[in-house]
């Protein structure tokens, strides 16, 4: 069985649609990062750098359990564990094609709306600059992700993997990162594709029942950006 430690955000939904695009069985703990809960000494055994998701496969390698923090590692230990979304090591190219999609996202996608995020929506003071700067690199993204899918039906390549999983959630506000899919006709086709499978619109609403729907306050601002990231290490 899995234990699944994760909370209703782009990162978090990365897993849940891996989880339910491959039907496998779990137990779900929300971890609630607006009270602190990533920082219970229980949750900085599996995942150190106090961020969800991670998971404890308890019938993991050689049948021993297995814990694993960072999303994209997790969505590469499923793929393999399963069987599904990612090629194989027999057929390199095409794994490889997948795998450079998918960091891709853990390394630009992810990292750069999330500052975008930051900036236009929870920094306390508005930077012109900042927001700016992300906001521009997030069409830049966004453009780059056009241009391959004009040639590519998914990120990957002719087959849906844990590219695509990966990088969808995040494509999700595209309002609130300042985008308009019409500006990208490639990924809009792609992004509406991807909303209306069933297990996607399943996974995105994982957890969701447990979060507010209101602005960030003080005590939840300091919990994920404040002096608090720095007092467990």
């Amino acid at each position: 069985m899995l234990q699944v430690y994760s909370w209703p955000t782009p990162n978090g939904h990365k897993v849940h649609i891996m989880l339910r695009e491959c039907g496998l069985e779990f137990e779900m703990h929300p971890i609630d990062i607006g009270k602190g809960e990533q920082f219970d000494p229980d949750f900085l055994k599996i995942s150190p750098n106090n961020k969800m998701p991670a998971i404890l496969d308890e019938d993991g390698p050689d049948g021993k359990p297995f814990s694993l923090f960072e999303s994209g590692a997790i969505l590469i230990y499923l793929a393999d564990k399963t069987g599904k979304f990612l090629p194989g090591t027999d057929q390199p190219a095409r794994r490889y094609r997948v795998l450079e999609w998918l960091m891709f996202q853990m390394g630009g996608v992810g990292p750069m709306l999330g500052q975008n995020h930051h900036f236009r929506y929870y920094a306390p003071e508005k930077i012109q600059y900042a927001i700016d700067r992300y906001t521009n690199e997030a069409a830049r993204i966004y453009g780059v992700i056009d241009q391959r899918l004009a040639t590519s039906k998914y990120l990957g390549g002719d087959e849906y993997s844990i590219a695509d999983m990966a990088t969808f959630p995040w494509l999700r506000s595209h309002e609130r990162q300042g985008q308009d899919l019409n500006d990208t006709p490639h990924l809009k086709k792609w992004f509406e594709e991807m909303a209306a499978r069933p297990a996607v619109a399943e996974a995105v609403t994982m957890l969701t029942d447990l979060r507010e729907d209101r602005p960030i306050n003080d005590a939840e601002r300091e919990q994920l950006f404040g002096a608090t990231q720095y007092q467990h290490h």
